[in-house]
């Protein structure tokens, strides 16, 4: 149940008529078996330090060109490399064994290299994908002669959220590896809960602290791996024996398309062969002894999509971030400020006959769209989907990190899906796919058998759907979208709306006299549905607004009045009963004022206090006699 991905490794193609002739070897593994490999070297004089890859995916492709710019000018080139197959595959298909130990096969590759003569003893890795998973495997074992490691796109780590996000499965996922690796994955359908089995495999596949080599992990934005490398890379700075050594750079780039200009719809001059350069500095400090100024280089690099450049920070998301609200309306808005208006329900159906298609995102198929594309005409035009916007925007809007989504839903079934799109809308229409996560109703409350809950019809339920991590600037003249729906299909499985079986016959997408749903978006009044957006704020704008977390209310219970110090000036005030209704409200420009609340009935009400740059503070007051 390894977490194996493939990539298309594009850098291959510069000359598809030249090839390499490389020179064949066989590496001796520990049981008496031996695999096979192809060795590139400048020149048949010397010793090199030497750059091994291994690979599932056939060695015999990387005679079209070698990775780090290098190509087909093998003689210019300051490494060697060595390029294996994987026990069990093509010219290593002889030495399969049941459950092949791949890190201990990488650690017998590394050190016999290392041995030979046109070695000079320093060993890195480098790969994406599948690729470089296993180089995390090989580094767990420690090979005394293993340098520095270089994987993209790719983590060790199996976890339950990776095969049922949001509870539900990812077809094109799955089948895709199966048809690459031959997995039936019936250990998964036999335990779509979250149970003793997945804690096994996670914590039996994160092993910062056997790490005892630099990284230089690479990640992108439209990758379906980026929280899982940011997550290792913050566990690999916590408890990696060289924990200073690693980096992280994040680029605006989808699984197949690593230092690529063009990106589904986007493109991104400013990140062209970001990976190769990053690489080849830490390849030439690491494996050549070069003093190029990499150990000042700082621990995580990012690509700021919209402003379009590269940023630094100690880790992501950098800290010191603000937080913007956007509340959905009836009218189909996303707006800064709650709006004061009785609650509204906004319909929407969905039928797992026809469900909302799959356009664009973080697919691994290579049948399907991958990256950013444009939603416009064939999600956002259906009438399964809800579409909120905000107005043209006047300023930027900064985001860093995970966005939020607080919602309140009811449906006529008892299980159905909540699936969200996050895009850009630029000015000639095209509403660009950036982000997209999604909900089964049923684990709602939690993802083991006992978290499990059905809906009941027309009863509210709140919700909390977290998008992946992002840094994007939304421009000015530009809009943020969301479009609400319940299908995502084929990247995440078709909901039969019924409450039963899922995975009938271990199937990952046998609809068995499925339902048509009908579902509600409720919004405003006492149903605050809402976006959280991790944002970039100045010190100016923070000034400018002040700092609402000093602000202080009392008495609390009240009986005539509430008073209020240290607010922000200028400030609106509200007060709202337990159901959502504003009952008081003033304007200020001074930091203490007092309300009234004598002729209030006694209960439950909300406090809002609201800073001239639109952020709130809320806290709950009791009215007594």
């Amino acid at each position: 149940m390894k977490k194996l991905l493939p990539a298309l490794l594009l850098f291959l193609v510069s000359n598809l008529l030249a090839q390499l002739n490389p020179e064949p070897l066989q590496i001796p593994m520990r049981d008496g078996k031996s695999l096979a490999a192809d060795l590139y070297r400048p020149s048949q004089q010397g010793n090199f330090p030497v750059i091994l890859i291994q690979t599932p995916y056939n060695k015999n492709l990387f005679q079209l060109g070698m990775p780090l710019g290098v190509g087909q000018n093998i003689t210019a080139s300051n490494y060697a490399f060595v390029v294996l197959d994987w026990r069990c595959f093509y010219g290593s298909t002889a030495a399969c064994t049941p459950a092949p130990k791949r890190g201990e096969d990488g650690y017998d590759a590394v050190e016999w290299i290392a041995d030979q003569s046109w070695c000079n003893g320093k060993v890195g890795t480098w790969g994406l994908s599948a690729l470089g998973n296993i180089q995390f495997e090989t580094a767990r074992e420690q090979p005394p002669h293993l340098v520095c490691a270089m994987p993209m796109v790719a983590s060790p780590n199996t976890a339950y959220y990776q095969y049922f996000p949001g509870g539900t499965t990812r077809p094109e996922y799955l089948q895709t590896l199966g048809f690459l690796f031959g997995s039936t994955f019936s250990l998964v359908f036999n335990n779509p809960y979250y149970n003793l089995v997945w804690q096994f495999a996670e914590n039996t596949t994160m092993y910062p602290q056997d790490i005892e080599v630099p990284m230089l992990m690479v990640a992108g934005w439209f990758d379906h791996n980026i929280n899982d490398d940011v997550l290792l890379f913050d566990t690999l700075r916590a408890l990696s024996p060289v924990a200073n050594d690693h980096r992280l750079l994040i680029g605006p780039w989808r699984h197949g398309g690593l230092g690529l200009v063009q990106q589904g719809d986007l493109a991104f001059p400013a990140a062209v062969n970001g990976d190769d350069i990053a690489g080849n500095q830490f390849f030439a400090h690491y494996l050549l002894g070069e003093d190029n100024g990499w150990e000042d280089t700082p621990f995580v690099q990012y690509f700021q999509m919209g402003d379009n450049d590269w940023q630094t920070a100690e880790k992501f998301p950098p800290t010191g971030l603000g937080e913007q609200v956007l509340y959905f309306t009836e009218n189909k808005d996303l707006v800064p400020v709650e709006p004061f208006a009785a609650e509204a329900a906004l319909n929407f159906s969905y039928n797992p006959n026809d469900p909302s298609p799959t356009i664009g995102g973080k697919t691994l198929s290579p049948l399907l769209l991958q990256g950013p594309y444009d939603q416009a005409p064939g999600v956002e035009s259906r009438n399964d989907a809800l579409v909120f916007s905000t107005a043209i925007l006047q300023e930027n809007i900064v985001v860093k990190g995970k966005i939020k989504a607080h919602l309140f839903v009811s449906s006529d079934r008892k299980d159905t899906d909540v699936a969200l799109r996050l895009t850009e809308v630029y000015p000639d229409g095209k509403s660009v796919l950036l982000n997209e996560t999604i909900q089964r109703m049923r684990f709602r409350n939690g993802y083991a058998v006992g978290d499990t809950a059905f809906m009941l019809p027309g009863e509210v339920y709140p919700i909390t759907l977290v998008f992946d991590y992002l840094a994007n600037t939304f421009k000015a003249g530009n809009r943020l979208r969301l479009t609400v729906t319940s299908s995502n299909y084929p990247r995440y499985n078709r909901n039969m709306n019924t409450g039963g079986e899922m995975y009938p016959n271990n199937s990952l997408d046998t609809l068995v006299n499925p339902l048509i749903a009908q579902n509600s978006l409720h919004v405003q009044g006492i149903y605050a549905s809402r976006l959280e957006i991790p944002v970039e704020e100045t010190v100016n704008a923070q000034e400018e607004a002040g700092d609402l977390s000093v602000v202080f209310v009392y008495p609390n219970p009240a009986v005539g009045g509430l008073f209020l110090e240290n607010l922000p000036i200028p400030s609106k005030v509200w007060l709202t009963n337990a159901q959502g209704i504003l009952v008081k409200t003033l304007r200020t420009n001074v930091p203490n004022e007092s309300v009234q609340v004598g002729p209030l009935p006694p209960g439950i009400y909300y406090l809002i206090v609201e800073n001239g740059q639109g952020k709130r503070w809320i806290e709950k007051v009791f009215i007594s006699r």
